[in-house]
């Protein structure tokens, strides 16, 4: 069963732009990624959109529907009223290239502010061994397709331009959270705290976990609960706990 629907899509590049109505059809069955693709082979063939896969793998599609950060391969038709407007828009956080494509470079550089993994010295490749728990902890945070929704709608930086330059978001404070839980990495021993890291480089202490990068993960990816929140734990026992601290303090002087 089809139908014609009423969509608002945002048109426009970095020097501005607006809503432009457009009517739709609609079939069973559909996202609105397919309703974008309608649309640019019917009436807006200049329509920019990223995608790729759409299968819900790829992060690419990433923007707004109806005020929601969203992947449009992922959002049906049948959960949206059919009687009331769509309206597409790209991400808020992110500068507007053209249409629904935004420019996402600002992760890619956060991404970079991240060290890598440090294996332990003289353990080769094959000899790593790690219990199944760790495995489990740190698996659920591979299974990010770096859509980064979480990043748009973190509200530290949607609502603070200003913010960018000391925070990384919550995309990556999960990664430095899953370096930091890894029982085999040995950055510590390279002199590398990645709880003062996080705390001082990467605005961990920003973010005061209202769980909205967690509600809009296409991978339902606890971020807040399992990687945020003992994350900063760690973090404050690090820095303020007494006891800690003292055992630092020995431990360097020896």
């Amino acid at each position: 069963m089809s139908y014609q629907a009423n969509f608002r899509v945002w048109r426009g590049d970095s020097s501005g732009g607006g809503l432009e109505p457009y009517q739709v059809e609609v079939n069973e069955g559909e996202v609105v990624l397919d309703i974008v693709h309608r649309l640019q082979a019917t009436q807006a063939p200049d329509l920019a959109v990223r995608w790729n896969c759409k299968a819900g793998k790829c992060g690419s599609c990433s923007a707004e529907v109806n005020g929601r950060p969203r992947l449009l391969c992922m959002t049906r038709m049948s959960t949206l009223p059919p009687d009331e407007p769509v309206t597409i828009t790209p991400m808020r956080t992110f500068p507007v290239l053209r249409d629904l494509v935004t420019d996402v470079s600002f992760n890619y550089t956060k991404a970079r502010e991240v060290p890598s993994f440090v294996p332990p010295q003289g353990l080769k490749p094959g000899e790593y061994r790690m219990a199944q728990e760790d495995v489990n902890r740190s698996q659920e945070f591979r299974k990010c397709i770096e859509c980064f929704l979480c990043q748009n709608t973190c509200h530290v930086v949607r609502d603070h331009e200003e913010n960018k330059p000391a925070f990384s978001g919550p995309r990556f404070l999960m990664r430095v959270a899953e370096l930091d839980m890894h029982p085999l990495d040995a950055a510590a021993e390279e002199g590398l705290d990645r709880k003062r890291s996080a705390q001082e480089e990467h605005g961990l202490g920003m973010c005061n976990i209202t769980k909205c990068c967690t509600e809009v993960c296409p991978e339902h990816i606890k971020i807040t609960d399992n990687a945020l929140i003992p994350l900063k734990e760690r973090a404050v026992d690090r820095k303020y706990d007494p006891l800690v601290w003292l055992g630092s303090v020995i431990k360097r002087r020896k």
